[in-house]
Parts: C-alpha cells; structure tokens; sequence
C-alpha cells in the first residue's frame, strides 16, 4: 500500500526534508504532499538583506517548482492544526490525511506578554517582514532631519537582532540618511552565551557603525513612539524591531504531542519522532534532544543538518527499518554586521578562532551560496553572489 506522507513548511527543515526524501524514496512507494503558506523557499539567515536593498529578494527567494520534483503535490496553505488521532492536518479550506507527517513549519516570534510588543513591533520571520521594515525606514526619512533624526530601536541582540542593526546602519550610510540606532538586550551581553571574543567583535563593528548598544536592560512594554525597560527607561523610536525570542506556531500548541514548556515546541528524540511515532518535527518547530540534558541549537545549521536525516527516517519508518540517530555537528558561525562579518569557530586561519574582514565576508557568502546551490544549480547560486 502506498503511504501518505505530508510535509509541513518550505524553510531549511521542510525545503530540505523534501529534498531527502526524493532521494529517498523509490518511486511509488509514497505519495508526498508538500504543504506551505508562500510558494517559495526563503533563504532566511540572508533576508535582512532586503532591508537594505528590496531587490535582493530575487535572490534570497527560490521557488518551490525549482526544488520538487514532479511528483511531488504542492499545496499552498496556512496549516491550521493537526489531528493525531485522525492522522488529519488540517488546512484552512480542507484536510489531508497522513500516514506520516513532517513538521517543518519554523517557529513564530515570542513576545513574552511584554504589553503592547506584538502590536507595534516588526518581526523578520517572513521577506515581507524585511520588506515592510524597509517601507518603515523610507517613511521615518521622510520627517527627519540631522536635528530631529529618525529613531530605531532592535529589541534582542542575538544572531537576528544584530544583524538587522547592521543592515539599518548600512542603509543609513549609503544614503547619508539622519538616523540613529539603538540595539536593546535584556542581558549583559550581545550574542548571548557566546564567547567573549566573538562578543566582543561585533561589539567592536556595531560600535563603529555608530549602533548604540544597551543590554542588562528587560523591555518592559512598549506604546506607539516609544519602547520602556524594566528600569524605567524611555527609548523612542520611529521604527521597532523584535528578534528577541522563538515560540511555537498558535496552530500547532492544540496537538496532543509532548511539548517543551518554555515555548511549546514539540519535543523530540534524536531520530526526530516525536510522542507519536508518526509524527516527526524537525528545525525551529523541534526541541531535538541529544544528550541527556542537551539540544540541538535552534538554527538554520542545524535545520539544515537535520532535514537529511529525517528525510530518510521517515523513509525509513515507510519501510519498517530502525531509524538513524542524528547529532548536531556545529561548524561555526558567520555573523554579518552590514556588508562586513565576522566567523567564529570556522577553522580555516590556523590558530584563529574569531576573524573578520575580508574571509569572514566571503565566507559568508560562501555559505549563503552554497545553500542556494544546493536547492537549486550553481548559476543561480553564483548570480547570488553580489548581494549576499
């Protein structure tokens, strides 16, 4: 009998699972539906690019035509809930049924019942996300002057956070545009939990990017001109940004699987099932658990890592085969700050460990590339290259 296998998101985890499982499985032993909101794959550790540069969307969005192959079904779709005990997702106009199901639909931004957050905050979960914040700073121009300059304000200082400061200050220089940038982060340091000195080589170009930089301060609400911390103290902005955490999707808190309390993503072993043995989560919709007390971080690496072996163990379970235990092998990071970067962990200068300039930059588009590549062919990597 053919088995029904549904496929949840077209980021890192879903682009990628669906690319395993082509490989995986031999033709007419499934029938593999591909489900997502966008018709397109975003490539989204670059999409802050777009800030900047709205443009750059032709190349940081590949469509889902140009990674399935033919038998694949695509539904474009928001997925409203899942139905363990019917095997049913359920859709907002339908239903599919499931043998197995993959989610991979991310995570959404969480707002930490911080008052009035979610309401006039910018997330950049989504290219229009980085495209409306884009909008924003065009209109906050448009009333600013040296003496009154526009005001941005990024709450959260990890990867996402720093990089779109990065991205608003290269946007102010090219246009010599009056505008001045404030990056908030709720603890003492930027890049939280990281080592010192990577912390302290972004500090080093954010500073000289003229980025403000305020941490050991908790936003503690916001209203419509200005963001409050904990302290009592008062930024205004014109223009707000929240990269300050990850949750669940709403649409997924509902299903009776064993979820993580803190955010509500489901809970998985390193085989990617989750309570129920024909569900399986993978990437930002997962909390993958390696060792005992250890998961796997939730970044784009790791989704990218992950999505091939749960590709095939989900094959795997098609044909009654023990599945593969994964663990995360983390090769480093790349942090952009504008057009410049900096790369931690990523040994290729003997005895270095954090660098930047010019082989931080290029790798960075080095791996941008290679994963456009990856999903699509090399010319349409290579025609990326310059605005990464």
């Amino acid at each position: 009998m053919t088995e029904k296998v549904v496929v949840l998101g077209s980021g890192y985890a879903g682009a990628g699972v669906i690319q395993s499982l082509q490989r995986s499985l031999d033709s007419g032993q499934a029938e593999v539906t591909w489900v997502s909101d966008v018709d397109h794959h975003l490539v989204l550790h670059e999409s802050h690019r777009c800030i900047r540069d709205p443009d750059v969307r032709e190349h940081v969005t590949i469509p889902v035509k140009d990674i399935k192959s033919p038998d694949v079904e695509f539904v474009q779709a928001a997925v409203t809930g899942i139905d363990c005990n019917r095997r049913v997702v359920e859709l907002e106009d339908r239903a599919l049924d499931y043998d197995y199901v993959l989610v991979g639909i991310g995570s959404q931004t969480a707002f930490f019942d911080i008052d009035g957050l979610e309401q006039h905050a910018h997330t950049l979960n989504c290219l229009d996300d980085a495209l409306t914040i884009h909008d924003d700073l065009e209109r906050a121009l448009e009333d600013a002057t040296p003496e009154d300059p526009a005001q941005v304000v990024v709450g959260g200082a990890g990867l996402s956070g720093i990089q779109v400061a990065g991205e608003v200050a290269d946007f102010r220089d090219e246009r010599d545009a009056p505008v001045e940038i404030r990056l908030i982060e709720g603890l003492d340091e930027i890049f939280p939990g990281n080592d010192e000195s990577v912390q302290s080589a972004l500090r080093s170009l954010l500073e000289r990017r003229d980025v403000s930089i305020t941490t050991g301060e908790f936003v503690d609400g916001v209203d419509q001109e200005s963001v409050r911390t904990a302290d009592n103290r008062e930024y205004d902005y014109d223009v707000l940004v929240w990269t300050g955490g990850i949750a669940a999707h709403e649409e997924m808190q509902d299903a009776e699987l064993e979820k993580s309390k803190r955010d509500l993503r489901f809970e998985t072993d390193d085989r990617f099932q989750t309570s129920d043995e024909r569900v399986f989560a993978v990437g930002d919709a997962a909390v993958i658990r390696q060792d005992e007390d250890e998961h796997a971080p939730p970044t784009a690496q790791a989704a990218w890592q992950a999505a091939t072996v749960a590709g095939r163990n989900v094959a795997r379970a098609i044909e009654d085969k023990p599945l593969k235990d994964w663990t995360h092998k983390d090769k480093g990071t790349v942090i952009s700050v504008g057009e410049d970067a900096v790369a931690h962990d990523v040994y290729i200068i003997p005895f270095v460990s954090t660098f930047g300039g010019l082989p931080a930059r290029i790798l960075k588009k080095m791996i941008a590339v290679r994963w456009i590549r990856d999903l699509t062919d090399t010319p349409t990597a290579l025609s990326a290259w310059s605005k990464m």
